[in-house]
């Protein structure tokens, strides 16, 4: 069957408020393949669909301030849409329902011109080339909570974009064992860039070992020993003239991301997955350093981050599935306000890889999407996944 992708400011009180939600509606990874129906020897349509939900308590969470929340969310409902027109023609679109936000949203709508492993060309709404948790979409992450460090622009409520993606345009391939993807895209809109300039993207990625097997230029963070070992090493970067600041006040972004990936499958059946990343961002107005004048502002985290999750997936089976216990650690450095950090323990289920699994958490820090400390909080979630 055919594989397919069904892969998201405001001032510091509000973004510590919402960095929950938005996380959760984040960029989405490769998926499912779905329902294909045949046209001909060279059309197809194909059909899928893909569901997160949750049930989260989080400490002094509920509207007294002083007790445990308590919140059942559906968290992700998506329904994907692909086919081929033409031997070298092919399209997608996706959708994407966040349930507490209301509306359902255009998630991709690409024109695919694929002609070789080496050079083709997407145009329309896509994934900006980045780092890998934001290539991965929360259906391919390892863990669940994996959107706790700062985010490209295109994950940063809608002016340059929403869930990750942007209207633009992406050239990706591979040569061997390294694989490539670098884009054009219009990044953030008014605010300070009162030139019109675009938002430049790329990613460049060398697998050592065995290769990672996705649609296109995305990402997973495990494939549960499906691929044998698995060491990569990628590099992304994004950067905009007049992506900070607001009207009155212009300023620049740029930023840059190394992140490691390793999977070695084990004699016994059993899988060690190691994930690892640095984030440097530098942004000339952040949210501690506004520009004058009011009138809002498109303010981003300027300082470093770095998250490492290790996780050891059991060789046997329990009932229908298998046991992931993993450990996450991450912390952010900004450079305009005290460093935050954030470790996650968690269990998953897996029953069927990506496509069907359960989750089971416990988190404790102040470390946040924004990248600055937020409430230092412990949380627990149970949460469900499934595609076809």
């Amino acid at each position: 069957m055919h594989n397919n992708k069904h892969r998201g400011l405001r001032s510091l009180p509000t973004l510590a408020a919402s960095a929950g939600l938005v996380c959760l509606s984040m960029v989405a990874g490769p998926v499912a393949a779905g329902k294909r129906l045949d046209l001909d020897d060279t059309r197809w349509i194909s059909v899928g669909a893909g569901l997160r939900a949750a049930y989260t308590s989080v400490e002094d969470g509920a509207p007294s301030g002083d007790a445990r929340s308590n919140d059942f969310d559906v968290q992700n409902m998506r329904l994907y849409f692909s086919g081929q027109l033409h031997e070298n023609i092919k399209f997608t679109f996706n959708t994407d329902e966040i349930f507490s936000d209301g509306p359902v949203d255009v998630l991709d709508a690409i024109a695919q011109f694929e002609f070789s492993k080496g050079f083709n060309l997407w145009v329309g709404r896509m994934l900006t080339p980045a780092d890998r948790i934001e290539m991965n979409g929360p259906f391919y992450g390892l863990t669940w909570n994996q959107y706790t460090q700062p985010l490209y622009p295109s994950d940063q409520g809608g002016a340059a974009g929403t869930y990750g993606r942007d209207d633009g345009i992406t050239l990706w391939g591979a040569a061997g064992k390294f694989q490539y993807a670098i884009g054009a895209f219009d990044g953030v809109q008014g605010f300070g860039n009162h030139d019109d300039e675009l938002l430049f993207a790329g990613r460049f990625a060398y697998n050592f070992l065995n290769m990672e097997d996705n649609p296109a230029y995305y990402t997973s963070s495990t494939y549960y020993g499906g691929l044998g070992n698995v060491l990569t090493l990628g590099l992304s970067f994004q950067s905009q003239s007049g992506a900070t600041g607001s009207f009155a006040e212009s300023g620049d972004f740029s930023g840059y991301t190394v992140d490691l990936l390793s999977e070695t499958a084990l004699d016994s059946g059993a899988v060690v997955t190691v994930e690892a990343e640095y984030k440097d961002f530098d942004a000339d107005f952040t949210l501690a350093t506004l520009p004058a004048g009011g009138g809002g502002c498109f303010c981003l985290f300027d300082g470093d981050s770095y998250f490492v999750t290790a996780a050891y997936l059991f060789a046997q089976e329990t009932g229908v599935g298998k046991l992931q216990p993993y450990v996450r650690v991450v912390e952010n450095s900004p450079t305009d306000a005290a460093d935050s950090d954030l470790t996650e323990v968690g269990l998953n289920y897996v029953i069927s890889g990506h496509n069907a699994r359960l989750n089971f958490n416990y988190s404790s820090g102040d470390a946040n999407i924004t990248g600055y400390p937020g409430a230092d909080v412990d949380s627990f979630s149970f949460g469900v996944q499934w595609q076809i």
